[in-house]
Protein backbone atom coordinates (compact mmCIF):
# COMPACT_ATOMS: atom_id res chain seq x y z
CA UNK A 1 0.00 0.00 0.00
CA UNK A 2 1.78 3.05 -1.14
CA UNK A 3 -1.28 5.69 -0.61
CA UNK A 4 -4.29 5.69 1.36
CA UNK A 5 -6.12 8.24 -0.95
CA UNK A 6 -6.42 11.85 -0.23
CA UNK A 7 -4.57 13.29 2.88
CA UNK A 8 -5.90 16.62 2.49
CA UNK A 9 -8.00 18.71 5.02
CA UNK A 10 -11.27 19.86 3.14
CA UNK A 11 -11.31 24.00 3.66
CA UNK A 12 -15.21 23.54 3.57
CA UNK A 13 -17.24 26.40 5.11
CA UNK A 14 -19.03 23.85 6.89
CA UNK A 15 -16.44 23.81 8.97
CA UNK A 16 -15.36 27.48 9.75
CA UNK A 17 -17.02 30.56 10.34
CA UNK A 18 -16.47 34.33 10.53
CA UNK A 19 -17.07 36.31 13.73
CA UNK A 20 -16.09 40.21 14.40
CA UNK A 21 -13.75 40.75 17.09
CA UNK A 22 -12.20 43.14 19.02
CA UNK A 23 -8.65 42.80 18.75
CA UNK A 24 -5.98 45.01 21.34
CA UNK A 25 -2.14 45.97 20.35
CA UNK A 26 -0.95 47.35 23.32
CA UNK A 27 -3.05 50.51 24.03
CA UNK A 28 -4.64 50.34 20.84
CA UNK A 29 -7.65 48.24 19.69
CA UNK A 30 -9.87 48.36 16.62
CA UNK A 31 -12.47 45.77 15.16
CA UNK A 32 -11.69 42.76 12.82
CA UNK A 33 -13.24 39.97 11.41
CA UNK A 34 -11.47 36.22 12.95
CA UNK A 35 -12.76 32.93 11.87
CA UNK A 36 -13.57 30.40 14.10
CA UNK A 37 -13.85 26.55 13.77
CA UNK A 38 -17.58 24.98 13.56
CA UNK A 39 -18.18 22.81 16.60
CA UNK A 40 -21.37 20.53 15.97
CA UNK A 41 -22.91 17.66 17.69
CA UNK A 42 -22.41 14.54 16.05
CA UNK A 43 -25.13 11.66 17.09
CA UNK A 44 -24.28 8.20 16.46
CA UNK A 45 -27.20 5.41 16.50
CA UNK A 46 -27.75 1.70 16.12
CA UNK A 47 -30.54 0.42 14.98
CA UNK A 48 -32.16 3.97 15.69
CA UNK A 49 -31.47 4.17 18.89
CA UNK A 50 -28.96 6.93 20.31
CA UNK A 51 -25.58 5.18 20.99
CA UNK A 52 -23.42 8.83 21.85
CA UNK A 53 -22.85 12.29 21.27
CA UNK A 54 -19.68 13.69 20.21
CA UNK A 55 -18.95 16.91 19.82
CA UNK A 56 -16.75 17.27 16.74
CA UNK A 57 -16.22 19.50 13.77
CA UNK A 58 -18.08 18.57 10.95
CA UNK A 59 -16.52 16.43 7.99
CA UNK A 60 -15.43 13.15 7.05
CA UNK A 61 -18.29 12.23 9.67
CA UNK A 62 -18.96 7.94 8.26
CA UNK A 63 -15.04 7.70 9.14
CA UNK A 64 -15.26 8.98 12.43
CA UNK A 65 -18.64 7.08 13.08
CA UNK A 66 -16.80 4.10 11.75
CA UNK A 67 -13.50 4.71 13.84
CA UNK A 68 -15.79 5.25 17.04
CA UNK A 69 -17.14 1.76 17.29
CA UNK A 70 -14.04 0.08 16.27
CA UNK A 71 -12.46 1.79 19.03
CA UNK A 72 -15.11 1.33 21.41
CA UNK A 73 -15.68 -2.53 20.99
CA UNK A 74 -18.72 -2.21 19.23
CA UNK A 75 -17.19 -4.23 16.28
CA UNK A 76 -14.02 -5.79 15.23
CA UNK A 77 -13.94 -5.72 11.13
CA UNK A 78 -16.19 -4.06 8.25
CA UNK A 79 -18.33 -7.13 7.80
CA UNK A 80 -19.83 -5.85 11.10
CA UNK A 81 -21.41 -3.62 9.42
CA UNK A 82 -24.37 -4.04 7.02
CA UNK A 83 -25.20 -0.42 6.22
CA UNK A 84 -24.20 2.65 7.53
CA UNK A 85 -25.74 6.19 6.33
CA UNK A 86 -27.82 9.38 7.47
CA UNK A 87 -30.92 8.88 9.30
CA UNK A 88 -33.78 10.27 8.37
CA UNK A 89 -36.77 12.28 9.77
CA UNK A 90 -39.90 12.04 10.01
CA UNK A 91 -40.14 13.47 6.31
CA UNK A 92 -37.74 11.37 4.95
CA UNK A 93 -34.83 13.70 4.90
CA UNK A 94 -31.45 12.77 5.70
CA UNK A 95 -30.29 14.09 9.43
CA UNK A 96 -26.73 15.80 8.46
CA UNK A 97 -25.25 15.20 12.24
CA UNK A 98 -27.52 11.96 12.62
CA UNK A 99 -25.98 8.79 11.08
CA UNK A 100 -26.97 5.25 11.69
CA UNK A 101 -25.66 2.06 11.94
CA UNK A 102 -27.04 -1.56 10.71
CA UNK A 103 -24.81 -4.34 12.48
CA UNK A 104 -24.77 -7.81 11.14
CA UNK A 105 -26.96 -9.11 13.75
CA UNK A 106 -28.37 -8.26 17.29
CA UNK A 107 -26.43 -10.88 18.96
CA UNK A 108 -23.43 -8.93 17.85
CA UNK A 109 -25.44 -5.61 19.42
CA UNK A 110 -26.35 -7.26 22.91
CA UNK A 111 -23.04 -8.49 23.44
CA UNK A 112 -21.01 -5.35 22.58
CA UNK A 113 -23.53 -3.18 25.52
CA UNK A 114 -21.86 -2.83 29.09
CA UNK A 115 -23.17 -5.12 31.58
CA UNK A 116 -24.67 -2.08 33.59
CA UNK A 117 -27.26 -1.56 31.28
CA UNK A 118 -30.08 -3.16 30.81
CA UNK A 119 -30.69 -5.12 27.71
CA UNK A 120 -32.21 -2.92 24.53
CA UNK A 121 -31.91 0.50 26.43
CA UNK A 122 -27.92 1.75 25.97
CA UNK A 123 -29.15 5.65 24.84
CA UNK A 124 -26.57 7.85 25.56
CA UNK A 125 -24.04 5.63 27.34
CA UNK A 126 -20.82 6.57 26.22
CA UNK A 127 -19.21 9.89 27.58
CA UNK A 128 -16.71 10.98 25.28
CA UNK A 129 -13.79 12.31 26.98
CA UNK A 130 -10.18 12.74 27.74
CA UNK A 131 -10.79 10.52 31.11
CA UNK A 132 -11.00 6.89 31.50
CA UNK A 133 -12.84 7.27 34.54
CA UNK A 134 -10.74 3.90 35.66
CA UNK A 135 -7.35 3.60 37.83
CA UNK A 136 -4.43 2.80 36.15
CA UNK A 137 -4.01 -0.86 37.15
CA UNK A 138 -7.94 -2.10 35.43
CA UNK A 139 -7.50 0.60 32.30
CA UNK A 140 -4.59 -1.15 31.01
CA UNK A 141 -5.66 -4.81 32.13
CA UNK A 142 -9.03 -3.45 30.27
CA UNK A 143 -7.13 -2.46 27.42
CA UNK A 144 -4.74 -5.41 26.83
CA UNK A 145 -7.92 -7.69 27.12
CA UNK A 146 -9.06 -6.35 24.23
CA UNK A 147 -6.16 -5.76 22.14
CA UNK A 148 -3.01 -8.24 22.19
CA UNK A 149 0.41 -6.51 22.33
CA UNK A 150 2.44 -5.83 18.81
CA UNK A 151 3.95 -9.14 17.27
CA UNK A 152 7.79 -8.69 19.22
CA UNK A 153 10.21 -8.99 17.89
CA UNK A 154 9.73 -6.91 14.22
CA UNK A 155 11.70 -5.77 11.39
CA UNK A 156 10.73 -2.16 11.19
CA UNK A 157 13.05 0.72 11.38
CA UNK A 158 12.49 4.72 11.71
CA UNK A 159 15.17 6.66 11.23
CA UNK A 160 14.95 9.25 13.66
CA UNK A 161 16.21 12.03 11.04
CA UNK A 162 12.33 11.27 9.10
CA UNK A 163 10.71 11.83 12.57
CA UNK A 164 12.41 14.73 12.53
CA UNK A 165 10.60 16.23 9.86
CA UNK A 166 7.03 14.74 10.85
CA UNK A 167 5.92 17.38 12.90
CA UNK A 168 6.46 20.25 9.67
CA UNK A 169 5.43 18.00 7.42
CA UNK A 170 1.89 17.75 9.52
CA UNK A 171 1.99 21.26 10.32
CA UNK A 172 1.99 22.65 6.80
CA UNK A 173 -0.71 20.89 5.36
CA UNK A 174 -3.34 21.54 8.81
CA UNK A 175 -5.30 24.09 6.13
CA UNK A 176 -8.23 24.68 8.51
CA UNK A 177 -6.07 25.37 11.74
CA UNK A 178 -4.03 27.65 9.59
CA UNK A 179 -7.27 30.10 9.15
CA UNK A 180 -8.59 29.48 12.62
CA UNK A 181 -5.94 27.58 15.30
CA UNK A 182 -8.06 25.78 17.15
CA UNK A 183 -8.20 22.23 15.61
CA UNK A 184 -6.02 19.11 16.69
CA UNK A 185 -4.33 17.07 13.39
CA UNK A 186 -3.88 13.57 13.80
CA UNK A 187 -1.45 11.89 10.24
CA UNK A 188 -0.68 9.09 8.86
CA UNK A 189 3.00 8.64 7.90
CA UNK A 190 4.83 5.76 6.31
CA UNK A 191 8.47 4.63 7.60
CA UNK A 192 10.16 6.86 5.01
CA UNK A 193 8.03 10.48 5.90
CA UNK A 194 5.39 10.43 3.50
CA UNK A 195 2.26 12.36 4.69
CA UNK A 196 -0.46 9.32 3.41
CA UNK A 197 -3.90 10.48 5.14
CA UNK A 198 -4.45 13.94 7.48
CA UNK A 199 -7.58 14.69 9.67
CA UNK A 200 -8.52 17.53 11.56
CA UNK A 201 -11.05 17.68 14.49
CA UNK A 202 -12.04 19.86 17.71
CA UNK A 203 -11.09 16.53 19.41
CA UNK A 204 -7.60 14.57 19.15
CA UNK A 205 -9.64 11.54 19.60
CA UNK A 206 -11.76 12.03 17.15
CA UNK A 207 -8.76 13.20 14.51
CA UNK A 208 -7.49 9.38 15.13
CA UNK A 209 -11.28 7.15 14.60
CA UNK A 210 -11.11 9.45 11.41
CA UNK A 211 -8.18 8.28 10.64
CA UNK A 212 -9.51 4.58 11.44
CA UNK A 213 -12.34 4.76 10.50
CA UNK A 214 -11.21 5.90 6.93
CA UNK A 215 -8.73 2.30 6.97
CA UNK A 216 -12.18 0.47 8.20
CA UNK A 217 -14.07 2.30 5.12
CA UNK A 218 -12.01 1.12 2.54
CA UNK A 219 -11.14 -2.42 3.94
CA UNK A 220 -7.33 -2.03 3.70
CA UNK A 221 -6.51 -4.77 5.81
CA UNK A 222 -7.75 -6.86 2.29
CA UNK A 223 -9.10 -9.71 5.36
CA UNK A 224 -11.78 -8.05 6.27
CA UNK A 225 -10.20 -6.99 9.22
CA UNK A 226 -8.37 -3.52 10.19
CA UNK A 227 -4.44 -3.82 10.21
CA UNK A 228 -3.67 -1.79 7.27
CA UNK A 229 -1.56 0.07 9.20
CA UNK A 230 1.22 -2.48 10.32
CA UNK A 231 4.21 -0.49 9.01
CA UNK A 232 2.73 2.75 9.63
CA UNK A 233 3.39 6.45 11.93
CA UNK A 234 0.94 7.70 13.58
CA UNK A 235 1.33 11.79 14.59
CA UNK A 236 -0.97 13.44 17.30
CA UNK A 237 -1.01 17.42 17.59
CA UNK A 238 -0.74 17.93 21.45
CA UNK A 239 -0.31 15.95 24.27
CA UNK A 240 -0.38 11.70 24.00
CA UNK A 241 -3.50 10.22 26.79
CA UNK A 242 -4.01 6.69 27.22
CA UNK A 243 -7.17 6.69 24.91
CA UNK A 244 -4.86 7.52 21.95
CA UNK A 245 -2.43 4.90 22.53
CA UNK A 246 -5.42 2.35 23.26
CA UNK A 247 -7.05 3.71 19.70
CA UNK A 248 -3.21 3.04 18.16
CA UNK A 249 -2.56 -0.42 20.20
CA UNK A 250 -6.42 -1.63 18.33
CA UNK A 251 -5.10 -0.47 14.92
CA UNK A 252 -1.82 -2.15 15.28
CA UNK A 253 0.44 0.81 14.57
CA UNK A 254 3.70 0.74 15.86
CA UNK A 255 4.93 4.18 16.30
CA UNK A 256 2.85 7.13 17.59
CA UNK A 257 4.75 9.98 17.83
CA UNK A 258 3.21 13.39 19.42
CA UNK A 259 4.46 17.45 19.74
CA UNK A 260 3.84 17.40 23.35
CA UNK A 261 4.24 15.15 26.51
CA UNK A 262 2.21 11.42 26.90
CA UNK A 263 0.55 10.96 30.20
CA UNK A 264 1.86 8.54 32.53
CA UNK A 265 -0.91 5.64 31.92
CA UNK A 266 -0.33 6.25 27.97
CA UNK A 267 3.03 5.17 28.52
CA UNK A 268 2.46 2.08 30.41
CA UNK A 269 0.09 0.77 28.02
CA UNK A 270 2.83 1.83 24.81
CA UNK A 271 5.22 0.03 26.73
CA UNK A 272 2.62 -3.29 27.20
CA UNK A 273 1.02 -3.00 24.20
CA UNK A 274 4.60 -3.26 22.03
CA UNK A 275 3.98 0.40 20.65
CA UNK A 276 7.37 3.26 20.02
CA UNK A 277 6.08 6.17 21.79
CA UNK A 278 7.65 9.64 21.20
CA UNK A 279 6.81 12.71 22.92
CA UNK A 280 8.10 16.47 22.40
CA UNK A 281 9.25 15.75 18.56
CA UNK A 282 10.20 19.18 17.66
CA UNK A 283 13.01 20.57 15.49
CA UNK A 284 15.58 17.85 16.09
CA UNK A 285 14.49 16.30 19.43
CA UNK A 286 12.39 13.79 20.60
CA UNK A 287 12.24 11.78 23.49
CA UNK A 288 11.57 7.93 23.21
CA UNK A 289 9.47 6.39 26.13
CA UNK A 290 9.16 3.05 24.62
CA UNK A 291 10.57 0.51 22.54
CA UNK A 292 12.94 2.78 21.26
CA UNK A 293 14.78 -0.08 19.35
CA UNK A 294 12.62 0.88 16.23
CA UNK A 295 14.19 3.96 16.09
CA UNK A 296 17.53 4.21 14.13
Amino acid sequence: MTSLGSWRSTLDPTRMMQVDVTHWQMQEHYQRTEQLTIEEPFEIRIEHRSLAVIMRTPGDDFELAWGFLFSEGLIQRPSDVLALEYEQDAEGLPLPNVINVTLRSAALLEASLPTCLPPGNFARHFAVSSSCGLCGKDSIENAMRTALPLEQPDTLAIKATVLYKLAQSLRGQQTVFSYTGGLHAAGLFSCDGELLLLREDVGRHNAVDKLIGYGLMHDLGQTRSLYPYRERVLLVSGRTSFEIVQKALLARIPCLAAISAPSSLAVELADSGGITLVGFLRDVAMNVYTHPERIV
